[in-house]
């Protein structure tokens, strides 16, 4: 016997009724980025792997320890299974020219990848679902997509989640800051890790984001960047705290707040919970106005987030928010495969109709009497059993078995013709 393969660990199956949930999460988080105007783009799950050097930074975790990359077979080229979404779809708006036109509000979804020790939260192949607003300069556009994750929230029926939000400034100021903390952190060179001391010259700005314990004291004391920022950046992030506030948008600022990729400037801000452990980031994002010079376009402004859907499944699951696992409406109970076309053909106008109708499968291997299709329809979860028994297919009637019926309003059982069923669904 050959031998039994699994999944690649890490990289999870999502059958039912967890993939009913990851599907009513996808449309809800649609239908409320669509209010806002935003429409869907897709992008290749592997691109050069060139983009992210360029577009994350070389010496980012990302780039560093993290990304799956291979070299092509058959032409030699560097690829990469993308590990973010952002940086796609910037080179694809650069490559189409999406912008020439105007500004673009751009949602997208769909697998990332990267090569990290899997953990409740954390995964080798991870979900995101994220919005890149491509063309627009000012702060309101910042706090409409804070706010437009706001109210995902209110939708999805979410509490407890805590918006913190920061300023990058820009490149020069951050250059200042950079100068500042590489002098401090020097100073205090005793006190750095292995991972502090390896970011000291090339990133030090990733030292504020350490989990490291010893090091909080140490990190809290660091020069602020908002002692850095100019006139111009401090005005930004006053008019984004603005438009938050007449929102009734409730944050913290998080002078420590910084994002793990280089090209993000001005507004930043996550959504953070304590329920999901260490993992308690569900949504991150900001502003990253040097991205599409950064991979070779021209100077476009742009601000985005994304949210990580295994994360937020494991929050709404916590929090009671999921939906009932999807059932059929009815099950149909066949006595034997003579009479499959006609109740095939029942079935058919039924689901037209808009019900979601399970037909039981006939053949040897699985008739069943009829006492055991009704176990099968009561554990499929239906509200409605329809019989096509041998009487009521001679007079071409089907008998309707209400399987949830409670001894109130309503028939537990009736009979009507065959014919009539869309019109009996369409009364319900």
């Amino acid at each position: 016997m050959a031998e039994v393969l699994s999944a690649v660990k890490g990289m999870n199956d999502i059958v039912s009724p967890e993939s009913d949930h990851w599907g009513w999460l996808e449309s809800q988080l649609q239908q409320v980025v669509q209010r806002y105007a935003f429409r869907g783009v897709r992008t290749p799950i592997v691109e050069p792997t060139g983009l992210y050097v360029r577009g994350l930074g070389e010496v980012t975790d990302i780039v560093e320890k993290e990304m799956y990359s291979f070299e092509d077979r058959l032409n030699g080229e560097a690829l990469t299974l993308r590990p973010e979404g952002t940086a796609g779809v910037v080179r694809a708006a650069i490559e189409h020219n999406w912008t020439y036109e105007g500004p673009k509000r751009l949602f997208y979804t769909g697998p990332m990848f990267r090569h990290e020790r899997p953990q409740r939260g954390r995964y080798r192949q991870f979900h995101q679902f994220g919005v890149e607003a491509l063309g627009f300069r000012g702060p309101d556009v910042d706090a409409e997509i804070v706010i437009m994750a706001c109210d995902l929230w209110n939708q999805l029926g979410l509490r407890g989640l805590e918006l913190q939000i920061n300023s990058l400034g820009q490149p020069s100021e951050r250059a200042q800051h950079r100068e500042a903390l590489i002098r401090y952190f020097t100073e205090h060179a005793d006190q750095l890790d292995a991972d502090a001391l390896r970011r000291l010259h090339s990133n030090p700005l990733r030292i504020l984001d350490t989990k490291n314990p010893q090091m909080q004291e140490l990190v809290e004391a660091a020069p602020r960047l908002m002692e850095h920022l100019g006139e111009a950046s401090l005005a930004h992030f006053e008019a984004f705290k603005a438009i938050l506030d007449a929102n009734g948008v409730a944050y913290t600022i998080n002078p420590r707040l910084v994002r793990g990729m280089d090209y993000y400037n001005l507004s930043v801000f996550e959504f953070v919970t304590t329920e999901l452990g260490a993992q308690g980031t569900v949504c991150a994002g900001g502003r990253y106005d040097g991205l599409f010079e950064q991979i070779g376009g021209k100077a476009t402004p742009a601000v985005g987030w994304a949210l990580g859907m295994e994360r937020l499944l494991e929050l709404l699951k916590s929090q009671n928010c999921l939906p009932a696992a999807m059932q059929p409406d009815c099950y149909a109970i066949v006595p034997d495969l003579d009479s499959s076309a006609v109740v095939a053909r029942a079935c058919r106008q039924l689901r037209q109709a808009g019900a979601s109708v399970q037909m039981h499968a006939t053949g040897a291997e699985a008739q069943g009497s009829m006492k055991s299709q009704f176990k099968k329809a009561n554990a499929s979860g239906a509200r409605w059993a329809l019989v096509f028994g041998p009487d009521e297919l001679q007079r071409e009637e089907v008998t309707v078995k209400d399987l949830r019926f409670d001894g109130g309003a309503g028939e537990p059982q009736f009979s009507l013709p065959i014919a009539q069923l869309p019109d009996w669904w369409a009364k319900l």
